[in-house]
């Protein structure tokens, strides 16, 4: 099957996809199952603890019956664990293609990160891999480059502010776009023809990690210090260029850092307004 399968086309011109969703229960994931069924798509849910479609994609069990018949898969799995992160991200990879081919996909999309290759990071050199092997693979494909998300920032300050700190560098340059707007940009991705090449989404704010630790301080009205951290070496002259922003992205998110606290406020999740 692909996109251009007779049974897929609807009374109003529109097509159908049959699209399996890997990871499609994590954060980003999740939000693209949503907009894609919103938008009329089937979708299934891959992940080992899926009770209809268990995967395994450090081994590759379970891909055969859970896509056959797909037209797309979204790989959005992740793992940032050092024991398990290749495994599940490159090796994942090679067994996800391998089975695509075999079922007969016609499209592969890829969740990576902005500034992967260019930032020295163990977890970014893993996310490199998996896009070699993604690019390497019989499956035509498209890579969504994200920057980081509203909700890992908030989440990173929540975890340091328990020791009534906030590590945040002026020096470290950042986009943050929050994860539903860059599930937009992944449905998008998946609805199209394979495009053979990278396309990056961002928030609508390049700002510092500070700015964003203050935000976040204010919104939640907690008892913090905040801390400079400079980050040395080669890591650091990354992040002050820099690289985990996009100069040019193919998609740019509306909602900021300060907006998207807000959202979380009136639905409940903590945090007051900022004023």
């Amino acid at each position: 099957m692909n996109h251009t399968d007779a049974n897929h086309i609807n009374a109003d011109g529109t097509s159908t996809l049959d699209i399996a969703v890997a990871g499609g229960t994590g954060t980003l994931g999740r939000h693209v199952v949503e907009e894609l069924r919103a938008r009329g798509h089937n979708v299934r849910v891959l992940s080992r603890s899926s009770a209809e479609y268990p995967v395994d994609l450090s081994t590759g069990k379970g891909l055969e019956a859970a896509l056959a018949g797909c037209d797309v898969v979204v790989d959005a799995a992740n793992s940032v664990s050092p024991r398990t992160m290749r495994a599940t991200l490159v090796d994942g990879t090679k067994h996800l293609v391998a089975a695509e081919r075999a079922a007969g996909v016609g499209h592969h999309v890829c969740v990576s990160i902005v500034g992967c290759d260019r930032v020295p990071m163990p977890y970014y050199k893993v996310k490199v891999a998996q896009e070699d092997a993604v690019m390497a693979g019989p499956v035509p494909w498209t890579i969504v480059r994200a920057t980081q998300f509203h909700e890992l920032i908030a989440g990173v300050f929540k975890a340091t502010a328990r020791a009534r700190v906030l590590l945040a560098s002026k020096s470290v340059i950042t986009q943050p776009i929050a994860a539903v707007e860059a599930a937009r940009a992944v449905a998008d991705a998946a609805e199209a023809a394979p495009r053979r090449r990278r396309i990056e989404a961002a928030g609508p704010e390049r700002t510092d990690l500070h700015a964003l630790a203050a935000t976040w301080r204010a919104a939640t009205a907690r008892r913090a210090v905040l801390l400079p951290a400079p980050v040395p070496g080669r890591m650091g002259r990354a992040l002050r260029a820099g690289h985990l922003a996009s100069t040019h992205p193919d998609v740019q998110g509306a909602v900021g850092f300060a907006e998207w606290l807000g959202e979380q406020s009136q639905r409940g999740y903590g945090v007051r307004p900022v004023r």
